[in-house]
């Protein structure tokens, strides 16, 4: 897989700051009102995209009742089936190309998550830059080929994949000649406990696909977010309210504004903290190095006098002679005389 990926004016690589993503998902509440608002918060707490999610309850799922489109597998959405859960959540689609327009003029970059054939085509029309893949249609391999073939970048999101599922899905974008994928680890938990988030895939993940890799956190707060950044996450995706109180389908587990620049301004700390590895000292630690140890006459002393652990001492700053040479030193003889305070050097030995 590339190493360098451009999204619309975006360099995402190893090289380069991670890309922020404020996924909106259900947070609009159907008042497009508020899906600008959410968008121009993104902005203004530094992500560099906005991403929305095109789909219809009749183009994710079947207007069922039968158990299997019952959800009861212990989240927040317990209660209800998939079909009624996507009627509340859904982004509408004459919104998405106004919306579009709206995040571009703010200098956002917007992509959205398709989940079926028809979405692909409707988003390819409006000529989105990047295409997400959200966890659950990883395992969509006639739709995954779909996306690949439109050239286009794809973010991929493994919640709920096994590694089998994470190779089969890349050779599936290799075979239709798309090597632009990034992997984002994913816990599929709503929100996501901590416990489960196991970070240091994401290092493994980088080294067993050799692509680019980023984390899509569903935890609270922004500590994943941040120690995934250290841990080499060069994309990071979270969802954005503008607050958790207004409700909707995923806003228990959404960031406010707030929340959001924090979390922001923490990664570029984070980025500039992690830097490279190196064993050279900056300008300002060479400068410090004064104050580390070195040998020095800790008592008044006169010729002749034998160095001895009362009178020849480990101490700051580094004046005197490297602590090395401490036990050489001890039992030889002062040169002259020398009062509390000499950096020890090496003059002062006699040698006779």
């Amino acid at each position: 897989m590339n190493k360098e990926i451009k999204i619309s004016d975006r360099i995402i690589s190893e090289a380069a700051p991670a890309f922020i993503i404020a996924e909106m998902s259900a947070n609009h509440l159907f008042d497009f009102d508020r899906a600008v608002k959410i968008m121009e918060a993104a902005k203004d707490a530094g992500a560099d995209a906005i991403k929305i999610q095109t789909y219809t309850p009749d183009t994710i799922t079947l207007d069922c009742d039968d158990a299997c489109f019952q959800i009861t597998q212990g989240t927040i959405w317990d209660g209800t089936t998939l079909h009624k859960l996507y009627q509340t959540a859904y982004t509408p689609w004459e919104w998405q190309p106004e919306l579009k327009k709206k995040a571009e003029a703010m200098g956002l970059i917007f992509f959205s998550s398709p989940f079926d054939f028809t979405s692909i085509d409707f988003l390819e029309e409006m000529e989105v830059p990047a295409y997400k893949v959200a966890s659950f249609e990883i395992t969509d391999i006639p739709f995954i080929k779909r996306l690949a073939l439109t050239g286009k970048p794809i973010i991929m999101s493994t919640g709920i994949a096994y590694m089998s599922d994470i190779e089969l899905a890349l050779r599936t974008c290799r075979e239709a000649g798309n090597e632009n994928v990034i992997l984002l680890k994913c816990t599929s938990a709503y929100p996501a406990p901590y416990e489960d988030i196991n970070l240091k895939t994401i290092p493994s993940m980088k080294e067993i696909f050799d692509c680019v890799v980023g984390l899509s956190d569903h935890t609270m707060g922004s500590a994943v977010a941040g120690a995934g950044v250290a841990l080499g996450a060069k994309v990071v995706e979270k969802h954005l309210t503008l607050r958790r109180a207004d409700g909707g389908a995923d806003a228990a587990f959404s960031m406010e504004p707030e929340e959001f620049g924090e979390m922001v301004d923490n990664i570029r700390k984070i980025e500039k903290a992690v830097g490279k590895v190196t064993y050279d000292l900056t300008e300002g630690q060479r400068a410090e190095r004064e104050h580390s140890r070195s040998l020095f006459i800790a008592k008044d002393m006169k010729a002749g006098e034998i160095f001895t652990p009362e009178n020849l001492r480990s101490v700051r700053p580094a004046d005197g002679l490297h602590t090395k040479y401490y036990d050489e030193l001890l039992g030889r003889k002062i040169a002259r005389d020398a009062k509390l305070g000499t950096p020890m050097s090496w003059e002062l030995v006699d040698f006779g």
